[in-house]
């Protein structure tokens, strides 16, 4: 009986010490790193996710293209299209980029603008705040990227619905934040539509620069399909304005985000014959 209790002991440690190196041989998987900005603009502390791509090195000479992502938190849109970047790149589809996930504190009240709908007002009570995001982006996030990283003159900005809404306001108010837009499925019905009855006016804006638009949209609803397909048709008046107009009515508004950008990369950046 004693050697038998010996020996499972024996087998017990052993167990334990294999259990415990294996637990002492794991390594942690990293696909990005997390910045955190101060901003004066917003008043809190804000999060990025930031993915590099392979050969990224802080002392090279070679510059990269940004991309930043709205609902970039880890548990949102970030690892998905960090993914789908990644992929890209790795098979020549688009040029290797730096994604900058920006994390949401309150996405209701960053990404509209003030609302008259009284229900919209009860749903969305913070709500309105899409001015300061904007200024945030322009005056801190991207003024900070440029900083600390190696980028280029390229930019791109992906927004879905909520997000959709701020990358349309963006490129109306003030269009040359962004060289790329990337716009799925726009909440345009916002404050009974008001952004899209405005967007003539806005598009006076003049750009000096040429702008690539690329707007998608499932089968989410008619008021929905019916907007993104009218503030295309709005955006083909602009000289500066390169649109594409890419419905994907096998889509809905949950599944869009992944195959509507896997598509709009292959637009905006073709394939070299």
């Amino acid at each position: 009986m004693k050697f038998n209790y010996i020996l499972i002991c024996a087998l017990i440690f052993l167990n334990f010490n294999s259990f415990a190196q294996k637990q002492n041989s794991l390594k942690p998987f990293i696909i990005g790193q997390i910045e955190t900005i101060e901003s004066k603009v917003l008043k809190e502390t804000r999060a990025l996710n930031i993915y590099l791509p392979e050969g990224y090195t802080p002392d090279s000479s070679k510059t990269y293209p940004v991309i930043y992502l709205l609902d970039g938190s880890a548990n949102e849109d970030f690892i998905h299209v960090a993914g789908l970047v990644q992929f890209l790149t790795m098979i020549d589809a688009m040029p290797k980029s730096i994604l900058v996930g920006i994390a949401n504190v309150d996405r209701k009240r960053d990404f509209t603008f003030p609302t008259s709908v009284k229900a919209d007002l009860k749903d969305f009570p913070t709500t309105g705040k899409s001015e300061n995001f904007i200024s945030f982006i322009e005056q801190e996030l991207q003024p900070f990227i440029q900083k600390k990283y190696r980028t280029n003159a390229s930019n791109t900005i992906i927004g879905q619905s909520l997000g959709g809404l701020l990358a349309t306001e963006i490129l109306l108010k003030k269009p040359q934040l962004f060289t790329n837009y990337m716009i799925v499925s726009p909440s345009l019905w916002w404050n009974n539509e008001s952004l899209l009855s405005e967007a003539t006016k806005y598009l006076e804006n003049t750009l000096t620069k040429e702008t690539n638009v690329y707007i998608t949209v499932g089968t989410e609803g008619k008021q929905m399909e019916n907007d993104a397909k009218k503030f295309a048709e709005i955006l083909q008046s602009h000289k500066n304005l390169k649109i594409y107009f890419a419905p994907l009515p096998e889509e809905n508004h949950l599944t869009i985000l992944h195959n509507g950008l896997y598509k709009g990369f292959g637009i905006l950046y073709p394939e070299k014959k």
